[in-house]
């Protein structure tokens, strides 16, 4: 727990530190990190209740995920049309292909 200050007040807030190792984080552990904290579950929760919980986190996964995959389609092409319209066609390509 990290002491935080707020204005006036002082509040407490969490830091949670994610590392992968030679690359970036995909899509989907983003998603996944997003949801967990969109939607939170209470293992003390009635089960009928916890298990929806639980399938709504995992469907608003998907949809992260999906999204941020496009996003990384769109400013993929922005780049290439970048480099391109700048006269870097090669470097372009390596980009478009990624």
């Amino acid at each position: 727990m990290i002491e935080g200050i707020s204005g006036n007040s002082q509040t407490n807030f969490n830091v949670d530190v994610y590392t992968t190792q030679n690359r970036g984080m995909t899509p989907e552990e983003i998603a996944k990190i997003c949801a967990d904290k969109i939607v939170s579950v209470s293992q003390d929760s009635h089960p009928v209740i916890r298990d929806q919980a639980i399938e709504f986190k995992q469907s608003i996964t998907r949809l992260l995920s999906f999204y941020m995959k496009q996003v990384i389609k769109s400013d993929r092409t922005t780049i290439y049309n970048e480099l391109v319209k700048s006269g870097h066609s090669e470097l372009a390509e390596v980009i478009r292909r990624l």
